[in-house]
């Protein structure tokens, strides 16, 4: 059985989505494409803007990642910006968005009523009521490595509706087969079914 990885940094890699690092050529599979906070520009933004909207090919299926993060060196102000325009970018597009998000959820929640697309969290891997805010807000939930061990998560994914949620290895090296399997235990449900559900809300966000 073939799994699908919905955030990865591994090249040439068939099923899943690439995650495209500043001012790289996009693939020819599937990859998302967008501004991080820690590559924000100050001074030259409206050049990456443009290097963003100008690689949106065939194979792009989302905006991102992009964000917020309370520990990078840019501003807040300056990051909010550079998201904001990213989510109108993404309206126009018509394509969903990875998101990421440390240290600023609510902010994050916030700027969320500008979108027209779906919004996916990546690498969740926090508290209960942080994802029970995200959810009533409509973002989904891409869940990493941290499941295979992480106790606290485990059961917080085990609350998540299966129609909210993805599976990715980020830029961890790690079989992604595992944790689908952990996951279909978690859940109590058989492999087959769990990955069914994954493409499915690959085809529900993709038709926004």
């Amino acid at each position: 059985m073939t799994f699908f990885d919905f955030h990865h940094h591994k090249e040439n890699k068939a099923h899943g989505i690439y995650n495209l690092d500043y001012e790289k050529i996009p693939p020819n599979y599937l990859y998302s494409i967008g501004i991080h906070p820690k590559d924000i520009q100050p001074k030259n933004i409206d050049d990456q803007l443009n290097w963003l909207k100008s690689n949106i090919k065939e194979t792009c299926f989302a905006i991102g990642e992009c964000g917020l993060d309370s520990f990078v060196e840019i501003d807040q102000k300056t990051q909010e910006d550079v998201f904001l325009k990213q989510i109108k970018i993404a309206n126009e597009v018509k394509k969903p968005m990875v998101i990421h998000c440390v240290r600023k959820f609510y902010e994050v929640i916030s700027l969320n009523k500008h979108a027209e697309q779906p919004m996916i969290i990546h690498g969740f891997n926090k508290k209960q009521n942080i994802a029970d805010d995200l959810l009533k807000n409509n973002f989904y939930l891409s869940f990493g490595k941290a499941v295979l061990y992480n106790l606290s998560l485990q059961n917080v994914l085990k609350t998540i509706p299966l129609n909210r949620m993805f599976l990715e290895t980020d830029n961890e090296d790690f079989n992604i087969g595992e944790l689908y399997q952990k996951v279909s235990e978690l859940k109590q449900i058989s492999l087959k079914q769990l990955n069914e559900q994954i493409l499915e809300n690959l085809q529900t966000i993709k038709n926004g």
